[in-house]
């Protein structure tokens, strides 16, 4: 890969730790209200679906060796706890927001595939976690692990859209 490609992708991953850590708890729910969905986006919008495949795992990688780099500034807990599916839909999500993003950048398309694409599969991803093992049934988890977070999730994606139209041109 070139250098510039690395770079923008080393970049990608440290977003992804920083963001990480602009987080806060819901009392309801082990999920989190975080900044780090509006990095991925903006990944999944500066990058290919590959690349932003690797951002992905390093990210995930960095966690599971025990860097506080995930969720609130914790580590390997969070993959294999009840929000250990979010992670792991990322993995999918993304690279298949930044496959379908399309080109030239366009914002109702930006935030478009990531409402339709990104989130949905994020939020499965979640469900299944917390069904398997809270042993919740589904309305529970819809409760824990989508209903709070659609609005915010809305907001990330709309002002990562702005900020990656920009960017994108720009790159």
């Amino acid at each position: 890969m070139q250098t510039k490609i690395l770079t923008k992708m080393s970049m990608c991953v440290a977003l992804c730790c920083v963001t990480a850590y602009i987080s806060f708890p819901l009392p309801f729910t082990p999920g989190m209200v975080t900044a780090l969905t509006f990095a991925l986006s903006l990944t999944a919008y500066l990058l290919t679906p590959k690349q932003t495949f690797i951002v992905i795992l390093v990210y995930i990688a960095l966690g599971a060796v025990g860097l506080p780099v995930l969720g609130g500034g914790q580590s390997l807990s969070r993959l294999i706890g009840p929000t250990g599916g979010f992670y792991f839909a990322w993995l999918i999500a993304y690279p298949l927001m930044s496959l379908a993003k399309g080109s030239p950048p366009n914002l109702k398309r930006y935030v478009a595939t990531n409402i339709l694409i990104a989130m949905p599969i994020t939020y499965v991803g979640g469900l299944i976690s917390m069904i398997l093992l809270l042993e919740i049934n589904l309305w529970q988890a819809l409760t824990m692990a989508v209903f709070p977070f659609i609005l915010g999730d809305i907001l990330k994606a709309t002002a990562a859209a702005l900020l990656g139209v920009k960017l994108s041109k720009l790159f």
